[in-house]
């Protein structure tokens, strides 16, 4: 039985070290992956801001249709509209710790020839700009 054979170390055989030209590249190589990991989060940051923006705007809108269809069903109920009934309303709509909408303003108006009732509901929320339009939100309805 024969000696199992040693090969030579050849440079071939070597590990192969880094010359000057490539000295620093793995830490280039994780800074550009961590500027790229940061701008992702960053934007997913964004989204969110984004996305709970709109879920409060899309929240004033419903809580606007509701007030409108509490007006409504009072005046359909009552048959026709008291004063009193209208002045608590619109406290209520202008009232936000109350269910009511930020600077909310409202009107209800009936045009006699037609019958058509116009509930009309405004409001702007705090994080709009001065310079932003309001929010408004109106219904017609014809009371027998």
């Amino acid at each position: 039985m024969k000696p199992p054979r040693k090969l030579p170390l050849h440079p071939a055989h070597r590990a192969h070290t880094a010359g000057p030209e490539q000295a620093g590249f793995a830490l280039i190589e994780v800074l550009v992956s961590l500027l790229m990991f940061s701008l992702g989060v960053l934007g997913l940051v964004a989204m969110q801001t984004k996305a709970t923006g709109y879920a409060v705007a899309a929240e004033d809108r419903t809580r606007a249709a509701m007030l409108a269809n509490e007006i409504i069903a009072c005046m359909w109920a009552e048959q026709s509209t008291s004063p009193s009934t209208l002045t608590a309303w619109a406290a209520r709509v202008a009232d936000p710790t109350v269910s009511g909408l930020p600077n909310a303003t409202s009107s209800v108006s009936t045009d006699s020839s037609t019958g058509i009732t116009t509930v009309t509901i405004t409001w702007k929320s705090p994080s709009k700009l001065s310079t932003e339009a309001s929010s408004k939100y109106f219904t017609y309805v014809v009371i027998p």
